[in-house]
């Protein structure tokens, strides 16, 4: 299936302008909408990944965009400068939410993308904003995340976190332990949020990324690509979104 990729220009706090990636389905046009799912991409920024996850959501049959919540398109394959820069976004978590607050509402706005069916797929960092902007409240459907960072800027509230929510994470995880994901469970359970976690197997950080094996040699931190896993979780996600926003 042939679709459209272009990129959108959000501008946020303080005049920081966010270059974020999209991408449509041929079958979406200003007259026939179709639902559309926000990208939160690992630490690295928009990088080849994270294009190519929003290229087979449209694919798939949904508008996609990724996140640009570093701003002025920056992106990076040291770990280093990615820690440095997610920490600094971590530092101002309520400047974190108002961009992704601000891309949702310049994606929303696109005449192809149905702004009522919207949802969000996470990776690493991206997990954590993901779950983050449905503790928001923000107006989505259906949160998924892949080895996610679960810790929450605030606790899930009843009547706030309204998502559904799929959580992807590998047992080998070293970054995200399963003690975190059974915190994320609690948390969730308490808020009366309607989830799924799945396991995978001989699974570590990163395990969709199919650059994590060349990050981990390059930087020494502990990530794997699995092909198994990464393909089970993506039919998974996949048959999520369309139950929940098609």
């Amino acid at each position: 299936m042939s679709i459209k990729t272009y990129e959108i220009k959000t501008t946020a706090d303080y005049g920081m302008e966010l270059i974020s990636y999209i991408t449509l389905p041929e079958s979406a046009t200003d007259e026939s909408s179709v639902p559309g799912i926000l990208v939160a991409p690992e630490w690295w920024g928009v990088v080849e990944h994270p294009r190519e996850v929003t290229e087979r959501l449209a694919k798939a049959g949904f508008a996609a965009i990724a996140m640009d919540i570093y701003g002025e398109g920056k992106l990076t394959t040291d770990a280093a400068q990615a820690n440095e820069w997610m920490t600094q976004m971590l530092e101002d978590q309520d400047k974190l939410m108002g961009r992704c607050r601000a891309i949702l509402n310049d994606f929303a706005d696109q005449l192809p993308v149905d702004g009522k069916r919207l949802g969000v797929v996470g990776y690493c960092f991206g997990g954590k904003i993901a779950l983050d902007m449905a503790r928001e409240g923000m107006p989505v459907k259906a949160v998924a995340t892949f080895h996610g960072n679960p810790t929450p800027k605030q606790p899930a509230e009843k009547g706030k976190f309204t998502a559904k929510a799929l959580i992807a994470h590998g047992r080998d995880d070293s970054m995200v332990s399963m003690q975190a994901i059974d915190g994320l469970k609690q948390e969730l359970d308490n808020a009366g949020v309607d989830y799924t976690v799945d396991v995978y197997d001989d699974a570590k950080h990163g395990f969709t990324n199919p650059n994590a094996d060349k990050r981990a040699e390059e930087n020494g931190v502990d990530l794997g690509y699995n092909e198994k896993a990464a393909n089970q979780s993506w039919d998974k996600m996949i048959d999520f979104m369309t139950a929940n926003l098609k």
